[in-house]
């Protein structure tokens, strides 16, 4: 026996990319560079590691699902900083439940949210961008939702357009993702998109998941807005949303695998019962070295300049070649190349893997994938060996 929802879910885009990559060796006088996963290649801060080893002594203790008190003070002392919210909007010992980065959290959102459909009813609609994170379509598919893809293209602002959403569509919704700064183009929503998003969540009754974990990359002089802060200006109520938040990007730390969501009581209430049946707490150690990062702006400023250094690069090599543009958030590239997986296998004979974006993007309804054109870039390593990479992918295109 086996789920047949599981089995359902084609290769994880990596899966497929190793696939594509299989028969080619790159040239033995070019070292491999990896562009293609959005993994952050800085050091995080050395209090990190001093910390996890402070609290060596704490293996052998069991730690709370929800995160230590510690732990979620600093969390919303971060976002009471960061939003300019009002104080006492999130309580923290109530409404912020620590998770394993973001992934863990935006998986279980769908589990929290989705009722399934009953004596073969149609099922609920699980609204997301469309390029994707993976992760919502299998979080929402394993749920019992069907994944509704929303186009999120240059013509509409690389945001899906939430009034062309049927209301048809709206009425079966239980679950909409969305992304801002979005992956992989970098779009940051306003705060008037996000205050729309929030009133359809309400007015038709379904949990708007807001992904943040970019929200601290960014190359604009101002930060990108939050979800809690369309929160705060419609009344500061937290009905109908979750926000999730991760130090895997703020604090180049993926390997803590610590982050953190924040929602109404009765919504945060259910993801610490839930991780209590699937899910192992986040250690303590990590606890109080996360707590720590969430306190610690400055490295968070370092980490963006090295980011936006990588974005002049990329301006200077690149140009105007390739659609290339300047996204407002994340670090990624998302350069029209005419066929995506043509160019991500000629530019891996020369050591430098990226990865298509077509992998991305699912069909439409006539077939034709919006991203097959794409490939995306990871400005995730060292400034150096980047720049060297955007050379060859200048060169070699």
């Amino acid at each position: 026996m086996a789920n047949a929802r599981l089995e359902s879910l084609r290769d994880y885009p990596f899966e497929r990319l190793t696939k594509l990559l299989a028969d080619i060796t790159p040239r033995g006088n070019t070292p491999p560079i990896n562009l293609s996963i959005g993994e952050p290649q800085h050091q995080p801060p050395a209090f990190l590691h001093q910390i996890v080893t402070r609290n060596s002594d704490t293996w052998n203790r069991y730690p709370p699902q929800s995160g230590t008190p510690d732990f979620k003070r600093a969390a919303t002392e971060w976002l009471e900083r960061r939003y300019e919210l009002p104080h006492g909007m999130v309580n923290p010992d109530t409404m912020v439940v620590a998770c394993a980065g973001t992934r863990e959290g935006l998986y279980m959102a769908a589990t929290v949210a989705i009722s399934p459909a009953e004596n073969g009813g149609p099922k609920p609609f699980a609204l997301m961008p469309n390029p994707v994170y993976q992760v919502y379509v299998g979080a929402s598919t394993l749920a019992g939702a069907e994944p509704v893809y929303l186009p999120a293209t240059a013509a509409n602002g690389f945001l899906p357009d939430l009034d062309a959403i049927g209301a048809h569509v709206l009425a079966r919704t239980q679950i909409f993702y969305l992304c801002t700064p979005s992956n992989p183009q970098g779009a940051v929503a306003d705060l008037a998109y996000i205050e729309k998003a929030l009133r359809l969540a309400r007015k038709h009754n379904f949990l708007l998941v807001s992904d943040e974990c970019y929200g601290e990359v960014y190359s604009t002089d101002t930060a990108p807005v939050g979800a809690l802060q369309a929160a705060a200006s419609l009344g500061g109520s937290m009905d109908n949303l979750m926000v999730f938040h991760t130090l895997s990007k703020r604090s180049s730390a993926p390997g803590l695998r610590s982050g953190f969501g924040v929602g109404a009581p009765s919504l945060t209430a259910l993801m610490v019962r839930l991780r209590s049946y699937a899910c192992a707490a986040t250690p303590l150690s990590t606890l109080e070295a996360a707590a720590a990062l969430w306190r610690d702006d400055a490295h968070v400023a370092e980490t963006r300049a090295l980011y936006r250094r990588k974005f002049d690069d990329a301006e200077r090599i690149l140009g105007n070649r390739f659609g290339f543009y300047r996204p407002a958030g994340g670090f990624y590239l998302w350069l029209d190349v005419g066929d995506g997986e043509a160019a991500t296998r000629k530019l891996w004979e020369v050591g430098v893997r990226v990865l298509p974006g077509g992998y991305l993007t699912r069909p439409e309804p006539d077939g034709t994938n919006l991203g097959q054109r794409y490939i995306r870039v990871a400005l995730v390593g060292e400034v150096e060996a980047t720049e060297e990479a955007l050379h060859r992918i200048a060169r070699t295109l």
